[in-house]
């Protein structure tokens, strides 16, 4: 019997090695995990939630609505429609701490195809650049790397007497697209 009793113990001590060796695992894991997820992630995982977008153009706040591989769409209260490339938010407020409840899809094409869609739409449009400029009219043209906006007043159908003049943007100066109407 006093042999039992040896090994019991010798196991209970075997055990609560484990244990403490796992426990100690544990902050180096999360981090590690947590080192593994983009901030676009974070968003994903914010869809049908309340946003801040600090961008470049001003804020845009609202309720994220949709995103693709490289924009988000907010829906304004009191606007309409945002469209906001990746690379013009500089931070973002009201996420959730966790991003393991991102949705399985998000749209799988980039902005380009977006702002196709938005162009063959022939909706009225503010594009906010970078620079601070708004130019308001329709998306004619959407290139590999720019669009080109044909200007009129937002009121206006793009007509050639309504038209005022053309302008291209390159993607990387393109802050914030608002659908107006």
């Amino acid at each position: 019997m006093r042999w039992d009793h040896l090994f019991d113990d010798l196991e209970a001590q075997f055990a609560q090695r484990e244990r403490q060796e796992v426990l100690a695992q544990v902050p180096d894991r999360t981090r590690h995990e947590r080192a593994q997820v983009s901030w676009f992630d974070r968003v994903a995982a914010g869809v049908g939630t309340k946003i801040v977008l600090s961008t470049v153009a001003g804020p845009v706040e609202g309720e994220l609505t949709d995103l693709g591989r490289d924009w988000v769409v907010v829906e304004e209260p009191g606007r309409s429609s945002a469209i906001v490339p990746a690379t013009a938010i500089v931070s973002i407020g009201g996420l959730g701490r966790r991003s393991d409840q991102a949705p399985s899809v998000t749209r799988r094409f980039g902005l380009g195809v977006a702002l196709r869609g938005i162009s063959r739409d022939r909706s009225a449009v503010a594009v906010h650049d970078t620079a601070g400029s708004v130019w308001v009219g329709t998306i004619d043209f959407v290139g590999s790397d720019h669009v080109e906006v044909v200007l009129h007043p937002a009121d206006a159908v793009r007509r050639g007497g309504a038209v005022t003049g053309r302008r291209v943007l390159p993607w990387a100066a393109i802050a914030v697209i608002r659908r107006i109407g």
